[in-house]
């Protein structure tokens, strides 16, 4: 294949960069304009259990699409063909027992026929709309991966499911998070408004300069911590529960999908 630049390329041609071992970094910044989500695969027993957890929690976990059919790694992303989920992610985390067991590039190894996907929105999404305003994203800026914080804010339980929250954190100044509220309170489906804004000690961060996920990034003076529900939340639930298996994607490792941003604003 023709070698592409997936910065300014669509989404399918992302995929298939992706799928062919050529891009396997964070996926921030990608195929501009067009949803990203997280992923979480589960057997099906436990699905049902994940699909009520997300209902009842849906700023953490809204779902943009799950498996039309039990075992099929094919999902629709708005494109003629569907996304192949074993391998249009640049990195999975493997799950056993509620253990990270690995990290691998595909997962054609570990499918079976009684899995379920779901497809969770992602930040990712906002991002284009912040920065359409004139909003700074740092990450982007530093060509990084976002940084993301375990919390002490819990999550409602679900049967076994349960856990905190996790957050994704992009500092701003007072005038632009404010302007960031407003924003992302049109984009629900794809975590919504800030759920915090200012001292990260009050939701159980101790130390802003080492996130739990992702990387950190610079913070100035005069600009404050503005933190998201995160999408990572279910690899907290997983392990709090002990899940026997389950695939996620890797923190910041996104599917891209066809469907455009612009389609999930509710205004």
């Amino acid at each position: 294949m023709k070698e592409i630049d997936p910065s300014t390329a669509s989404p399918s041609q992302v995929r298939r960069f992706i799928r062919d071992g050529k891009w396997k970094s964070h996926t921030s910044g990608l195929a501009n304009g067009y949803v990203q989500c997280n992923l979480v695969i589960l057997p099906e027993p436990e699905a049902n259990d994940f699909l009520k957890f997300c209902q009842l929690n849906p700023k953490s976990c809204p779902i943009i699409a799950m498996s039309s059919e039990v075992g099929s790694p094919y999902i629709d992303v708005g494109a003629d063909e569907p996304a192949d989920i074993r391998s249009d992610i640049p990195e999975y985390n493997i799950f056993v027992g509620g253990e990270l067991q690995s990290q691998v590039s595909d997962i054609n190894d570990y499918w079976r026929d009684d899995l379920v996907i779901f497809l969770l929105g992602c930040s990712f999404s906002f991002e284009e709309a912040l920065l359409a305003d004139g909003i700074e994203i740092r990450n982007i800026t530093q060509n990084v991966n976002v940084p993301m914080y375990n919390t002490n804010i819990a999550n409602v339980k679900a049967g076994e499911l349960a856990g905190n929250l996790v957050v994704s954190m992009r500092p701003m100044l007072a005038k632009d998070a404010i302007r960031a509220v407003q924003i992302c309170s049109r984009f629900p489906s794809v975590h919504g408004a800030p759920v915090h804004l200012g001292d990260p000690s009050l939701i159980g961060i101790s130390d802003i300069n080492k996130p739990d996920y992702g990387d950190a990034v610079e913070i100035k003076q005069d600009e404050l911590p503005v933190f998201w529900a995160c999408g990572v939340t279910p690899q907290n639930v997983i392990r709090q529960a002990k899940v026997d298996f389950c695939i996620t994607h890797s923190p910041g490792c996104m599917l891209v999908t066809d469907i455009k941003n612009s389609t999930l604003s509710v205004f």
